[in-house]
């Protein structure tokens, strides 16, 4: 018996004309590329060593030496923003990762049984959702202590209930498909069918859901560095700069412009990124055009 699988109507190549196109997904691809590029180059390189203190260049303003200025204890700016774009994205990619990891397959579990296990599963999955990252944070850190792994841990907590019901909403919408009934009557297990066809099926919905709960993630992190929760000194983060700069920003305010600076563009660019993609995918977009 042969099975429907809902194929593009566009090649790869028509896909990827209409994605130079879309102004949204051209614009959050080059910012978050930059992003991307900026935490991977600090790695290697950055204009200063964040971790040396130099008292003598306190508070300095930008300038050709220190672009986005030096803090309070005279730490170039641009090297810990770069220093602290890996911190973000790696506390949003992993707890993105935990959220998808967890969250999809109960989400594909629930709709395939459907009945009393779905129902126990969506209300376990609402009471997590009634803890939001923040209070999740402040009680692993009450228990283990603040840091970047329990950050990871509470934000990936919270993405696991968006991320199951997001791929409960959609599969539920794919079962009643003939496609579905064909290999039903193929002999194939709710797993099988899961895996093979309600997965490939959704995979763009879960794409678009990840960028956003990515962005959501970085806005988290800075959140939990802010409050001392997050990474720990003399790891440089976002939130923590932000925070640093909060007593400051009469005498030196770009201690406090530049790293917010850095959360707006980044979360702003992976929210079009996600527009784009989710414009560029629809189908109903491609008939509409």
């Amino acid at each position: 018996m042969t099975l429907h699988i809902d194929i593009p109507e566009e090649t790869l190549s028509g896909i990827l004309a209409k994605a130079f196109r879309n102004t949204a997904f051209v614009t959050g691809f080059v910012i978050t590329v930059l992003i991307l590029a900026m935490a991977v180059i600090s790695y290697v390189w950055t204009p200063y060593d964040v971790t040396k203190l130099v008292i003598a260049d306190k508070t300095q303003g930008p300038s050709l030496a220190h672009w986005f200025g030096t803090d309070h204890f005279g730490r170039d700016i641009l090297s810990m923003i770069m220093v602290g774009a890996r911190n973000s994205i790696a506390v949003a990619l992993v707890a993105v990762g935990i959220g998808m990891g967890v969250g999809v397959p109960l989400g594909a579990f629930a709709a395939a049984r459907g009945g009393l296990v779905d129902e126990a599963l969506m209300r376990v999955n609402d009471l997590v959702f009634a803890f939001p990252a923040l209070l999740s944070a402040i009680m692993i850190t009450a228990i283990f202590g603040p840091g970047a792994v329990n950050a990871i841990i509470a934000i990936g907590i919270f993405n696991i209930p968006v991320f199951a019901r997001v791929a409960r909403a959609g599969a539920l919408a794919i079962w009643p498909r003939e496609f579905i009934l064909a290999a039903r009557a193929a002999g194939k297990s709710g797993t099988q069918i899961s895996i093979e066809h309600v997965l490939p099926n959704i995979a763009t919905l879960l794409l678009v859901q990840g960028t956003i709960q990515f962005a959501l993630g970085i806005l988290a992190e800075a959140g939990l560095s802010y409050l001392g929760l997050g990474a720990q000194p003399p790891m440089p983060s976002w939130g923590r700069m932000l925070f640093d700069a909060q007593t400051r920003m009469v005498v030196a305010p770009w201690m406090a412009i530049f790293p917010g600076m850095a959360i707006v563009i980044t979360v702003l660019g992976l929210n079009l990124l996600g527009d784009g993609i989710a414009d560029i995918l629809d189908p109903r977009s491609r008939r509409q055009r």
